[in-house]
């Protein structure tokens, strides 16, 4: 065990300067978490509801809302190429800067949608530009969450990392429960109303959300971890090249993982959204609601997994999440499929709020602990987005096809989710447990020895289960 950990945990209570930067890292996580998750949601939610009348209308309807969810997922292009060259900076300059660029530049290509013309108005270029702001977008994109993560975990102490790193992730459901409820209100709006440019106000609104990161961003110091790689001169001189050789297991890992949480929240929050309410036909703000209430449950239980990833074990809480997504697959599409109001935005909130957002928390702390110090950054990075190519970006293109040759046929929904969840379940069982992971390590996880292991810090117990088993030790005395 490493002095950095032993003192850690400490640090929180009794450094009143470490514990301001605690607070100040967890608020600007939280904030970019939330801007990033209110753009992609919004974006989603229009994809479903919207663009294919805006920026598509020359089109067949049905057409209209495959091109719409192709422009969701083309983002998803330029994502792991954001990842890759943020990354890169941010292994080999810090973490801070590279914060500071993504949010300004995704946050930009947002509010920038709310100002593009629509087909009637331009033609072919609408939706060329739609595009081109779509990538802008996921070029950020693809290296703030990770930054974001990596920020958390190298601050959190380390018997509370699991806790700590999932709190930026109320943000995530806090910018989708902003977007949800955004049109919820619009769904309640005349189509004519609506189109007429309304839709436009939330996406310019944006930048209030800018203003606000990058204020607090600038406040922000770097991570320790990172100063201490600076001090002892080992900052790596080329960490994608580090990640394609010696760490590409661990980035294969990171990726099963990430198939079943990031495929099943887009397919739920966005392609769920469009099934019900342009393929079964229910009314337009119940699709919405249902990921409102999703992220209201969100908002408790990805910092509760992390809680509890840090008493049990990450794998434990990663598994669970897994297995009720692939349990709930088959019988969950079908009874969206019956189009009653209430059991959809119960699925869709069951769905979204326990399955996806257990692996979510046990998952911010665990995606940082599986790479090494010199390359944490861009293995998060990678991790991710190409896992966000693989399953976040395909997932409405390829549900939104689906449904067009079928005729709106369930069952191919449900075998994709389980398809998902099968793999980042199976992924677990190769997967090494990295609760309590000295962070200024150099090697990954998967190097780690029996030792290693066996002197990481042990689980966090409350006051009373201490107390409690203080009094046993006592009496068997």
């Amino acid at each position: 065990m490493t002095t950095h950990d032993q003192a850690t945990p400490a640090r929180a209570s009794d450094d009143p300067d470490y514990a301001a930067n605690l607070r100040r890292a967890t608020l600007a996580s939280s904030v970019g978490s939330a801007l990033e998750y209110y753009d992609f949601a919004l974006y989603g939610l229009a994809s479903a509801l919207i663009f294919s009348k805006v920026f598509f209308s020359g089109l067949d309807p049905a057409v209209g809302v495959v091109a719409s969810m192709a422009t969701f997922g083309v983002a998803f292009i330029a994502r792991p190429l954001g990842g890759i060259f943020f990354g890169t900076i941010g292994d080999r300059l810090g973490r801070k800067w590279v914060l500071l660029v993504t949010i300004a530049l995704m946050g930009g290509a947002s509010t920038l949608v709310g100002v593009l013309p629509s087909y009637e108005q331009v033609g072919i270029w609408a939706p060329i530009l739609l595009v081109f702001m779509r990538l802008l977008q996921g070029f950020g994109a693809g290296a703030e969450q990770a930054g974001a993560t990596v920020l958390m975990a190298e601050y959190a102490p380390v018997r509370r990392r699991g806790f700590f790193a999932a709190l930026p992730f109320i943000g995530i459901q806090a910018g989708t429960l902003l977007a949800a409820g955004v049109f919820v209100y619009l769904g309640t709006l005349p189509t004519e109303v609506l189109l007429s440019g309304v839709w436009r106000i939330p996406f310019l609104a944006s930048i209030v959300l800018i203003g606000v990161a990058l204020f607090i961003r600038l406040r922000l110091r770097e991570s320790p971890t990172f100063v201490q790689l600076e001090k002892q001169e080992q900052v790596a001189d080329s960490p994608l090249k580090e990640i394609f050789t010696s760490s590409f297991p661990s980035v294969l890992r990171g990726i099963g993982l990430r198939m079943a949480e990031n495929g099943g929240s887009y397919l739920f929050n966005t392609l769920a959204v469009s099934y019900v309410v342009g393929t079964i036909g229910i009314g337009a703000w119940i699709g919405p609601l249902a990921v409102a209430v999703g992220s209201l449950v969100g908002m408790i239980s990805v910092p509760f997994a992390g809680h509890l990833s840090d008493r049990f074990g990450r794998l434990p809480v990663y598994r669970f999440g897994a297995a009720f997504l692939l349990v709930l697959a088959f019988p969950g599409w079908w009874l969206l499929s019956l189009g009653n109001p209430v059991i959809v935005i119960i699925v869709i909130a069951v769905a979204i709020g326990f399955g996806v957002n257990t692996m979510l928390g046990a998952q911010c702390a665990m995606l940082p602990e599986l790479f090494g110090n010199r390359h944490r950054y861009i293995g998060v990075a990678t991790s991710r987005e190409l896992s966000a190519v693989l399953a976040g970006g395909l997932a409405p293109v390829l549900g939104a096809w689906f449904i067009a040759i079928t005729g709106g046929a369930w069952l191919p929904l449900a075998i994709y989710v389980f398809v998902l969840a099968a793999i980042t379940l199976g992924t677990t069982f190769i997967t090494p447990e990295t609760r309590g992971r000295d962070l200024t390590r150099l090697q990954d996880a998967v190097l780690d020895s029996d030792e290693d292991v066996r002197t990481r810090p042990t689980a966090m117990v409350s006051k009373k289960e201490h107390l409690a088993r203080s009094s046993f030790v006592g009496g068997s005395r």
